[in-house]
């Protein structure tokens, strides 16, 4: 009997040992008809006052030797609009708190100045303000979301922002706007009652906040998409509290930040770190799949016909600041890793497309994980304005479920799922299906049945790189780019894919 019983032990060791020898993962995609829409709006970014972000980075002032609209740099505008950026959040962030509106409006000569407490104590002249962002967002093509200022502001102050930037009638808002230079008003769809008001936002428990919100919500009025100020990654009583006390007819949306932080005292920097930094980092990125789980289940008991949007209005690799640079500026080289998370927290969205209907990457330009970093004249994409552009191939394409085992990445005794994959059909048939490796050293290999995917030509784009700790400088601004993926085979049916260690790859099929 023990003779019998090593003999199957044994047997058990060699077949596993076996299969991770030749490991493929057998991937299915169903053709559901019933399945959601992918809203482009997952796609969005954000830029808070913070930094670089908005002054040297979007903004230079019409008085710059940088070529500029209004103030605007043309590079970035031209490098936006080709990632088909579909929002943009802003003022904020916890600066959004301390933001009144009419003093970034009127002659600029004329405006006060503003000290960014939050931001390394800053005085900004707010000379960009909200003509001048929302202007912008016309020449991005994006749709505006403003963050309102619930913690230091008035129901008063909120409500005739509202009417300022969209009442088309006469009202001493409209007056007011048509005296600044606007006509015709902007109608901006996304409003943010307040930010993080657990924390910055005024420390706020979720019962009070949830009279505040009902408050503010009534005097803004009907007809705006209303996203309520959310959790804090896995606070799931802040969720519960908002569904059960605030009216579904009052909530768009419901927010959720949550950043992919080693340690907050310590979180590491940004390229000199290790694949054990790397491995916690993914930890934490790959961590958004239970919050948007559990967020998403709460909702449902509360709305259960999905009409309140889940949505990551914050999310992102938080690391130590670049050496040399102002600790309260944010600012962090973007390597292969932060593609890596890009690429798998953009899949875990699509993959919650009933739910997860919005969503911003922090930020935009020159802080945290930026896609674009500026260095006076100087701009360059990151990795992750990479990874973006390659996945905007699924805005507002109808979600094709995807179901596989994953392979393990493993380190140092622990594990973590090593493909993380999302596929889609566009309005034009053409299949699109995003894998991302995050095994930092083993190549893994994928194969599908494409026999019911109406598609017979398959092309790939790839990002990668020589070393996880890789990124674009100012000095080589190319170092890291999409290259064509020739790693697949399409025999029989099946669509054998080979993915190298830590890289990003889509394959679109006609």
């Amino acid at each position: 009997m023990k003779k019998a019983l090593l003999f199957l032990f044994i047997s058990s060791i060699l077949s596993q040992t076996g299969f991770a020898q030749k490991e493929t993962t057998a991937l299915t995609i169903k053709n559901t008809a019933d399945a959601p829409t992918i809203n482009k709006n997952i796609y969005g970014h954000f830029a808070e006052h913070l930094g670089r972000c908005i002054y040297g980075g979007f903004f230079v002032g019409d008085t710059s030797k940088i070529p500029n609209t209004a103030g605007v740099r043309n590079d970035i505008v031209k490098a936006l609009k080709e990632l088909k950026i579909p929002n943009l959040r802003w003022p904020g962030g916890c600066f959004a708190d301390t933001y009144h509106w009419k003093d970034g409006i009127g002659p600029k000569e004329n405006r006060p100045t503003i000290v960014n407490q939050w931001w390394g104590g800053v005085t900004e002249d707010n000379s960009f303000g909200t003509h001048d962002f929302l202007n912008m967002c016309e020449l991005l093509g994006a749709e505006p979301y403003l963050s309102g200022n619930v913690g230091s502001g008035t129901v008063q102050e909120l409500a005739d922002w509202v009417q300022y930037t969209n009442f088309g009638g006469k009202s001493p808002m409209s007056d007011l706007r048509k005296k600044n230079g606007r006509t015709e008003p902007w109608k901006v769809k996304f409003w943010g009652i307040g930010n993080e008001a657990w924390g910055c936002g005024g420390n706020m428990t979720a019962d009070y906040y949830s009279g505040e919100y009902k408050k503010y919500a009534t005097f803004m009025g009907d007809g705006l998409n209303r996203i309520a100020s959310g959790a804090n990654s896995s606070d799931y009583n802040w969720t519960e509290t908002l569904m059960k006390n605030v009216p579904l007819n009052m909530l768009g949306g419901v927010a959720l930040h949550h950043y992919s932080v080693i340690d907050w005292n310590k979180k590491g920097d940004g390229v000199d770190f290790t694949e054990d930094q790397y491995f916690s980092t993914m930890k934490e990125a790959l961590k958004m799949e239970e919050l948007v789980t559990k967020h998403s289940a709460i909702m449902d008991k509360y709305d259960p016909k999905q009409k309140v949007a889940l949505v990551v209005d914050e999310w992102g690799g938080w690391y130590d600041v670049e050496k040399g640079s102002n600790p309260g500026f944010l600012y962090q080289q973007n390597t292969m890793r932060d593609a890596v998370l890009a690429g798998a927290t953009l899949n875990i969205f699509n993959n919650h497309a009933d739910r997860v209907r919005m969503a911003n990457l922090a930020q935009c330009i020159n802080v945290l994980q930026a896609v674009i970093l500026t260095d006076k004249a100087k701009m360059i994409t990151t990795p992750t304005y990479s990874v973006m552009k390659m996945y905007s191939v699924h805005q507002d394409a109808k979600l094709l479920p995807v179901i596989f085992q994953s392979p393990l990445y493993t380190f140092n005794g622990q594990t973590l799922p090593a493909i993380s994959a999302s596929a889609s059909k566009d309005k034009n048939g053409a299949i699109h299906i995003s894998l991302v490796n995050i095994d930092a050293k083993k190549t893994n290999k994928i194969e599908i049945d494409t026999k019911d995917l109406d598609a017979k030509n398959f092309t790939g784009t790839i990002i990668t790189a020589p070393k996880l700790q890789d990124y674009n400088s100012f000095e080589n601004p190319n170092k890291i780019t999409p290259t064509v993926f020739k790693g697949f085979e399409n025999k029989k049916g099946k669509l054998e894919i080979t993915i190298p260690p830590f890289s990003v790859v889509v394959i679109e099929g006609i």
